[in-house]
C-alpha cells in the first residue's frame, strides 16, 4: 500500500521550523557575542542555537519573525545613522526590540481574540 505524501508534513514542518529558530537565534547570539568582545562569543552563540532550537520546536515561527525583521531593521537604521562600524550593535538591539514587541502584539491579540470569544453573540 502506498504512502500519502501527507504523512510527512508535520515532521518536515516541526524540522524547518527548528532551523529556522537556530538560524535567527543564533545569528542574535552571535551578534551579542561581537558586542560583548572577548572570549563569550562563542557562548553567546551556543545560547543563541539552543534557544532557537527549542522555540522553533515550540512552533514559536512568528516569534522569529519578529526578531528577524527587528535585526534587519535595526541593523539596517544603524548603517544609516552611525555607519558600517555600528550595524552588529544595532542588529542586536533590533533583535531585542523585535522580541519584545512580537510577544507583546501577541498577548493583545490572545486577548483580543478571548474577549471576542466571551462577548454575548462572539464566535
Amino acid at each position: 500500500m502506498a504512502k500519502s505524501g501527507t504523512e510527512y508534513v508535520a515532521p518536515l514542518k516541526k524540522v524547518i521550523d527548528i532551523l529556522f529558530g537556530v538560524a535567527v537565534m543564533g545569528t542574535v547570539g552571535t551578534l551579542i557575542g561581537m558586542i560583548m568582545g572577548g572570549g563569550i562569543m562563542p557562548l553567546a552563540s551556543g545560547v543563541g542555537l539552543v534557544l532557537g532550537g527549542v522555540i522553533g520546536f515550540m512552533g514559536g515561527r512568528h516569534f522569529l519573525a519578529s526578531i528577524l525583521v527587528g535585526t534587519l531593521l535595526g541593523g539596517a537604521l544603524a548603517w544609516l545613522i552611525a555607519g558600517p562600524e555600528r550595524i552588529s550593535v544595532g542588529a542586536g538591539a533590533g533583535a531585542a526590540m523585535g522580541g519584545f514587541l512580537g510577544v507583546q502584539i501577541s498577548m493583545l491579540l490572545d486577548m483580543r481574540a478571548a474577549k471576542k470569544k466571551s462577548a454575548p453573540g462572539g464566535v
